[in-house]
Order: structure tokens, then sequence, then C-alpha cells
């Protein structure tokens, strides 16, 4: 047996003349595939072509998965479309060359082959995968403002079809073990200890290999074609405005110009994904992609365990934030007052396992994992205990008095207040620097942040303990200086307060909500109150007022519905009349002024720039981080922070004077442009 090592692959020709590929990136433990690991492969596969095996194994030697994807870092430092064309050709023919050796080609997969790592599996002829809940393959490349570039556009369409291989492009969402099977991507799965011998099955059976049905295949004819162009267009559009996100709208028309066919579909890949690399989307997409990659990167190692969770208050984010930490595999114990109040966030978990385990067995393991607690008898078990009733200084504090004699010793503490300053809520306590704030969004399940609030008061340990809770339950952590609002409620609120002033004006809500959305807001801001609760909105609009010495502004309309008792979703109605679940709004019987959007905008960008005059958290690039994964604010912008440079400062600081002139002094320039202006705040560029 022969044995080749170099910095990225491990060679080894064994006694049956099966060549074993292994991708074994050095100093990382997930492979990437950079120009040198690219460069590597080129060069094993010149010595196989030199003296074909009976067939080759590629394979991960990481136990993380296959491959990540290409270095994102790497492809998109080019400076111009023909350099990036450049990088991406060149990996499109050590691809090419992998999908023409004259031996059978495997590729064996585990955890995860994602992009580039994808593309890779698909120049091969064979394709076997261990079929458990860890694999997840996919073409997320769209998420970055890109689209494959390595022949994915062309060969995942020649594999399993235009219509599945556009929804794994257009999509960006990775398929699990069943349905990658089900779609083709995969000839067999197989258990893990069975994978390399699957491996050496296929080679030597050596069946015909997949293509796409034909039905799939027929598609591609030029005069269908033409036709499902359309009709795929049309499904982008309702998402994903050209404008904004082109990437979509390439793939679409690289199928609908070439039919994934013939030399000239791989070329017109690499001209149009080296074109997108120039784009501001996907300057701005791949850089909250880093981002989320720097606040994945704080979760450290905590001094004690964080295993045993004790929920207290089980309305929605209480009771949702236990079934979140249950999914996750930490053991919980929800409290409140009466049994009755915890029932329905237990149905509302067993929902939750269902949507997201599917296996049967998993679902009850994770409902084993959390129990009702009407007594609060977990208190003394737990690592961490997190408070998560109405926002009440006084009802909190009396909660802390009563629980604290019963932690048990370097047990963590957590708030998920929304508002409330730790160290009027930690007065009293006998520790309380344990006090820490977990500030988790809503929904639970779908945001991926959470504000993780310190004082100066803090120990860095429960710091450090907290930021590593948040990662357990696979959530971003963004450390916060306690302040009002903290950032994300205080960068939203003046936006909030905007829009319903705009409506207090007689702006039509839904018009009001439009304007927002062109602009590239998941979701409108009069519908954000609505989903916040109403109530709610009012009463943090006043302690983050208080807390900046700011007066609240009069809402005539908000307090109107308030009285009422229509406080937005949660009571059926509230600006709009809600029918399961979702806003029933009327076309709009006028168009917004045109100065709204930026009313909107700017209202929560000149906030955004007084979080970082605050030092609210170290740098300017995680008040966009922030604000983008609390707040879900245009991605394709880059933050509020990015979007204020890229616009111009000196812009924006006239367009605010006029606002102020016109609406008053809310609209006032924040003096923290001047830092923004000289650059201040961020991370010497690495994410610029």
């Amino acid at each position: 047996m022969s044995n080749d090592t170099g910095a990225g692959w491990r060679l080894e020709r064994d006694r049956d003349d099966i060549l074993w590929l292994w991708a074994d990136r050095q100093g990382s433990s997930t492979n990437v595939l950079g120009s040198a690991m690219l460069a590597e492969l080129d060069s094993h596969l010149a010595q196989i072509l030199a003296a074909p095996p009976r067939g080759v194994v590629v394979l991960s030697a990481k136990q993380s998965g296959f491959i990540a994807g290409a270095d994102i870092k790497e492809f998109t430092s080019a400076s111009d479309p023909e350099s990036g064309y450049r990088l991406i050709h060149a990996g499109q023919q050590v691809l090419e060359r992998l999908a023409s050796l004259p031996c059978p080609t495997v590729a064996a997969l585990h955890g995860f082959a994602l992009g580039g790592g994808l593309e890779l599996a698909l120049a091969c002829r064979y394709r076997v995968a261990v079929g458990d809940e860890r694999l997840s393959l996919g073409l997320p490349e769209v998420q970055l403002g890109i689209h494959p570039g390595f022949g994915g556009t062309v060969r995942s369409v020649r594999l399993i079809g235009v219509r599945p291989a556009m929804r794994l492009m257009l999509t960006g969402k990775p398929v699990r073990a069943e349905q990658a099977l089900r779609l083709g991507l995969l000839d067999r799965l197989v258990g893990e200890a069975d994978l390399k011998q699957a491996a050496r099955a296929l080679l030597l059976e050596a069946p015909p290999p997949r293509r796409a049905p034909l039905a799939e295949r027929m598609l591609g004819w030029p005069l269908v074609r033409s036709v499902l162009r359309r009709s795929l267009i049309a499904q982008v559009a309702g998402k994903a405005p050209a404008e904004q996100y082109p990437a979509p709208y390439a793939i679409i028309d690289l199928w609908a110009r070439y039919g994934a066919h013939g030399p000239a579909a791989f070329e017109a890949e690499a001209r149009s994904i080296a074109h997108l690399f120039t784009t501001d989307t996907a300057h701005n997409l791949i850089r909250v992609f880093l981002l989320q990659d720097r606040l994945k990167a704080l979760g450290g190692k905590a001094s004690g365990p964080l295993e045993r969770v004790h929920v207290i208050g089980a309305g929605v984010m209480g009771g949702d934030i236990a079934a979140w930490a249950a999914l996750r595999g930490c053991t919980v114990t929800l409290e409140d007052r009466e049994m009755r109040l915890i029932e329905p966030a237990l149905r509302r978990a067993q929902e939750l396992f269902a949507r997201r385990l599917r296996d049967p067995q998993s679902i009850a393991a994770a409902a084993a994992r959390l129990s009702a607690d009407p007594h609060g008898g977990g208190v003394g078990q737990a690592d961490v205990v997190i408070e998560a009733i109405i926002e009440s200084l006084a009802a909190k504090r009396e909660l802390y008095a009563a629980i604290a004699p019963r932690l048990k010793a370097g047990a963590l503490l957590a708030t998920n207040t929304s508002s409330l300053g730790l160290d009027a809520l930690a007065h009293g306590l006998p520790e309380p620097s344990r006090l820490v704030g977990l500030h988790f969004f809503n929904p639970v399940a779908q945001m991926p942040l959470v504000e993780v609030v310190h004082s100066p008061a803090t120990d860095p340990e429960a710091l450090r303990s907290a930021i590593a809770f948040a990662r357990k339950l696979d959530k971003l952590p963004l450390p916060c200086r306690s302040a009002p609002g903290f950032i994300v409620n205080r960068v939203l609120m003046p936006y909030l307060q905007e829009a319903l002033l705009a409506a207090d004006e007689g702006v039509p809500p839904a018009a009001i909500d439009q304007a927002a959305q062109r602009f590239g807001m998941p979701m409108g801001p009069v519908e954000t109150a609505d989903v916040v609760g109403l109530d709610v909105l009012a009463h943090v609009g006043e302690i983050i007022a208080t807390g900046t010495a700011r007066p609240v502004p009069k809402l005539k309309g908000l307090h109107e519905l308030i009285a009422l008792g229509k406080l937005g979703r949660k009571s059926g109605e509230g600006f709009y009349p809600w029918r399961e679940g979702k806003p029933v709004k009327p076309a709009p019987a006028q168009a917004a002024p045109p100065d709204l959007t930026d009313r909107l905008i700017l209202a929560l960008v000149n906030e955004s720039v007084a979080c970082l005059r605050e030092g609210l958290t170290d740098d300017a690039d995680l008040i966009d981080a922030a604000v983008i994964f609390g707040t879900g604010f245009a991605p394709f912008r880059g933050g509020p922070l990015t979007y204020a440079r890229a616009r111009g400062i000196t812009a924006l600081l006239e367009r605010l004077a006029a606002l102020s002139a016109r609406y008053g002094e809310r609209f006032q320039p924040d003096p923290g442009w001047s830092l923004l202006a000289g650059g201040a705040g961020r991370r010497d560029g690495a994410l610029s």
C-alpha cells in the first residue's frame, strides 16, 4: 500500500488497486477548498491519470464532515471580474479533470458537503453517504450573493433535473439524507461503519451512473426552457427583487441560455460568478457571513457545566426558550405559577420537536428533557437559571430575592429582559456579579441572535459562561453593555415609532410597510409592532425613553388601540386584523410620501450611530451584526452603519438636517457621526 501525504490531501493505493484520496487540510478542523488545495488535488489527478487505478474514492479525514465549500475570503479577494474568472476557471478545470478520469470515482460523504464540497462530489461518478442526522448536502452560494462556480450549475441539473436543482440553488437550503437520496444526489445511504465498504462496492459493481429523469431532461429542450424560465423568474421575483439580489436571476439565466449542456455552460458559469463577486450585494452578504463566523468564534469554554436549565416564566418567550434548550440537548425544567400556564408552552414545544427532529425516537428524547415545574424544584439543581417574567423591575427583583438563596454554587442567573438595566436588576442580590442578560428574540426558534448583556460589575467568568451557553444553544452571542434597550431594541424603537407617527399622520399602515420592504426589510414596521405586541411596544418605548432622557413620542393611534384591547397578533387585532397567524392587509388607498423610507431607515441608522458612540459593544461591525441578526435588517445592505458609509456620511448628515427641519429634533444627527466619518470603531478592515 502506498501513501502520499500533502498539505491538503492524502493518497493511499491499496492491494486491490483502489486509490483512496483523503481530503485533510492541515491546521484546520474543517476542509475548505482554497487555490492551494485545488492545485494539490490537480497534481494528484495528474499522477492518477498517468497510472489509472481500478477506481478512486474521494473522502474526508475530518470528523466534522466532507468539505464545507470554497475559501470564500480567497475567491472574493479578486479586484476585478477577470482575476475572479481566472480563479474560478482554474477550479473548474481541476474538477473537470476529476470528472474525466478513465476509471470510476466515488465521493464517500459524511457530515456535510456544501458549496464547492458538493460540486466536487458531483464531479465524481457516484456518491455514497452516511445516512445519519448530521448529513447536510447543499449549494448555499446564493445566500452569499453568488452561485456555484465549479460546475455546480451544470452538473446538478444533469444529475437530478432542472426543477430539483433550481430549488437547491435558488433557496440555498441544504437537504438531509433521505431527501438527498430521493432527489438522486446520492446513490446509496449507509451506516458510518459501512461507508468505505459501500464505496468499494460501487467501484467494483460500476453500475450506469445516475441521470436526471426523462421528464426533467425534456425541460431542457430550447422551446420548453423559455416557458420554464418565465415561471422560475416569477417565483423568485416575489421574494428577491433583481436589483437587490441578482444571483438567483443569474442562475436561471445560465440554464435558460445553455441548458446545462456543453463547454459553453461552464465558461458562462465562471464569467457570471466572477461578475457577481464584484457586486455590492455579494460584498455585503459575504460580510454578513463573516460576521456570523465572528460571533460563532466567541463561544469559549465555561468554567462549569451548562447542562441543566431552569426557566421561570412559561409565556411565549420563556416557554420557547425552554423548548429550544431541550431541543439542543439540555435538561430543562419550566416554572410558572400554575400548571395551566405551563401546558401551552409544552404543547408548542412538542410542535417544535416534531418540526425539527421528525424521527419519533429523537422527538420523544427531546420531550423527555423538558418537564413542567410549577413549584420551582429545579432551581437548586440548575446550572443556568433564566428569568423570563413580565418586564417589571419590582417583579424581577422580588423573584431574585426568592430564588437567590436556592441557587447552587457557581450557577448562572440570567434575565431575558428586553430593556431593563443589569445594575438596577442586580440590586440586593448576594452575588450581583453573577447576573447576566440573555436577551433572546421572538420567535426563538428562528431568530439567531442572543444579546449577552453585561455591566462593569459583571464577573468575567459569568460573561464567558453566558456566551458559551448561547453557543451551546446554537445561537449567535452578541456581547453588549447594559444600557436602555441594549442594542437591538434601542435601534428598533425609533424606527417603529416613526412608522406609527406616520400612521397618525394618515399614511396607510400597509403603505408604510411596503416602503420598508422595498428598502429590503423582511417585515414592515407596522406589522412588526403588531407581532411584538402594542402594549409591550409602548412599555419598552417608555423605559428606553426614560433611560436615554428623551421625550416619549405621542402615538395617538397606538394608545387608542391599547385602550380598546387591540394589542396586535396576540389579541387577534392591532393595526391589522390577524387571521391564522397572518395579518390581513388592505391595499393602501394612497402611496407613502416620498420621504417616508428615509424617515424610517435614518431613524434606525442615527440610533445605531448613538450606540457606537456610547460603546455598547466592541466596534461598528458588531453594531451591524446586532441589527442584521436581531431585526433582519436588509442583509444585502450589510448593516445600518455599512449602509451609511455606502450612501455617504456627508449626504446623510444633510438629509438628517433636512428631516429635522421638517419633522423635529428627533432627526438631529447624533454626535457619533464624527466617529463614523473618521472610520472609528472598525476592526482594522477585517470585515470591510
